[in-house]
This record gives C-alpha cells, structure tokens and sequence, in this order.
C-alpha cells in the first residue's frame, strides 16, 4: 500500500497564487494601507472579562442582576457594577453607508466616496482584528475576530450595493457597551442620523462619526446653467446661475457639520469630515485613535 505523493513547492505556490487571486481587491488596498499606519501600544486597560479588578460603573439598562456589585450598591442609592481589567478583545461593528449618494465623484480620477467609506472601513477592521478585538459589520456581519473574519467583511463590502438616494445608520449587531463607526456623506434626512446614535446610545456603544465628502461638494465649484440630480434620480433642480447658490450651500453644508457633531458629542461620540481627495492615512489614523480613546 503506497502512500499518497506529496504536493511540490510548486504545487503549493500555484495554490497560494490563485488563492490569491480570489480575495477582493479592497483587501489588498485595505491591509496596505492599515501598514502605513503606525500602531501605538495595544491593549489598553479596559473593561472586560479579566481577573483584576479596575472599577465600578453605574449599571445600565441590560445589565443583569448577577453583574451588580450588591456590597457596593448598598452603600448608595444607585446600582453599580464592578468591571475588571480588560483581558478578552472588545466588539466593534462598522456601518458603511450603501446609499446611492455615496457612488458620486466630482472627477473622474477620483475614486466615489463609496469606495474610500468601505476602504476606510476595511482598513480598520485590519487594525482593530490585528489587535485582537471582534469587528463587525452592522446588519451584515456579527462581530468575530480572526483572519477569516477579515476575509468575510472584506467579501461583505466588495458586493454590489443597492440603496436609497441617501442612508441612515444601523445599528443591528451592534453589542451592548460595544463600539460602533459610521461611514457616510450624512447628507441624508438628519432624523435618521439621529434615531440611529441614540440607538447605539441606548446600548452603551461609543463610537465615531465619519463624514466622508467629495472635494467638490466641498468646494460646489459650479456656476452658470447646471442641473443638479440625486444619484438615485429621485431629485432635480435646475438653475441657470449656479453661482449664485454657492453662498447659501456652504452656509447649509457647515450647518450641517456643526449639527453632526452636536449630536456626536451629546452621546459621547467623535465626528469628522473626510474628503477623497485627501490621504486615506490621516482619517484612519483619527478614526483608530478615537476609538482607542486617545482623542
């Protein structure tokens, strides 16, 4: 009875190539660009399932009665949990907005904000899952951590989206006390920006706000007749002096920025903008540092 050959190192290579042949493109984007990042000491102090105790904290809505500290609690009119070093890898789930207002770029050269939101998005995940932690993605994926998590998400954002002319977060497994990162132009209605931070609220999940924008809805470098259309053809407006609505734009667009990070902070939340024409490395950088609590 003969044993079965073993496969060359030729073989092997071949299978390793083709392999990778298969992984997504924004994969290979993503985890370049996690490596131009440099990574501070990781593994803070934080609440988790360790042995050693850290704190006590308030309890919250979810917490069950075997969490709180009853000797603690008695000393005071309010209930209080006592939460230990952190030891095992915290949740954190992603919501890329999918709607149709994320496909524009102002020049072709350019990337949709679309593809910088999940490039974004994915390159953090590299981070946080190098790091040990579980990532998600909202409604998609549950949090998991490990390499074949990463390969899942990435497979995950490299599908065909088919929205609605502009999104609202969601925040459907998202973990209690977890953390949580919505990448969106925001241009949406601002009811459903704000049903869905105070859903992630209501869950003790603390996150970050990432307003991804093209330079031109920026900068509205219009002027004379245009015609200005929702990428889901749901909204037209047509002007013979284009001009003459930058002023009132930009004043409505900073609006809206201070409104969001307004609401960002009201649930202790971090919001910035982000434009494709800029650097992915300074917003993931920003992103991965909030989350650490160093901003």
């Amino acid at each position: 009875m003969s044993a079965a050959p073993q496969s060359s190192t030729g073989d092997l290579r071949t299978r390793a190539e083709a392999l990778g042949q298969t992984l997504p493109p924004l994969l290979a984007e993503a985890e370049m660009l996690a490596s131009t990042v440099m990574m501070g000491e990781h593994g803070r102090r934080r609440a988790g399932l360790g042995d050693e105790f850290w704190q006590y904290r308030p309890a919250h809505a979810g917490d069950s009665a075997r969490m709180i500290d009853w000797r603690r609690s008695a000393r005071s009119d309010a209930h209080f949990v006592r939460e230990r070093e952190w030891q095992a890898a915290q949740s954190v789930t992603i919501w890329v907005d999918p709607a149709k207002s994320m496909s524009f770029t102002g020049d072709r050269s350019r990337a949709p904000k679309a593809d910088r939101a999940k490039l974004l998005g994915l390159a953090l995940a590299v981070l946080l899952l190098r790091g040990g932690e579980r990532v998600g993605l909202a409604g998609l994926a549950a949090p998991r951590a490990g390499r074949a998590q990463l390969l899942r998400l990435a497979a995950r954002l490299s599908g065909e989206e088919a929205g609605e002319d502009y999104g609202a977060p969601v925040t459907e497994g998202m973990v209690s006390h977890g953390r949580g990162v919505f990448l969106s132009d925001f241009l949406g209605d601002l009811s459903g920006i704000e049903a869905g931070l105070a859903r992630a609220a209501d869950r003790g999940v603390k996150g970050v706000l990432i307003q991804v924008l093209d330079p031109a809805e920026e900068d509205f470098p219009f002027d004379g007749r245009t015609i200005f259309e929702s990428m889901g053809g749901t909204l037209r407006h047509e002007t013979q002096r284009a001009g003459d609505l930058r002023s009132r734009y930009l004043a409505r667009l900073a609006e809206r920025k201070d409104r969001l990070a307004v609401l960002a902070r009201a649930v202790g939340w971090h919001f910035t903008t982000h434009h494709t024409g800029a650097p992915a490395q300074s917003a993931l950088l920003w992103a991965y540092l909030a989350l650490e609590g160093g901003r």
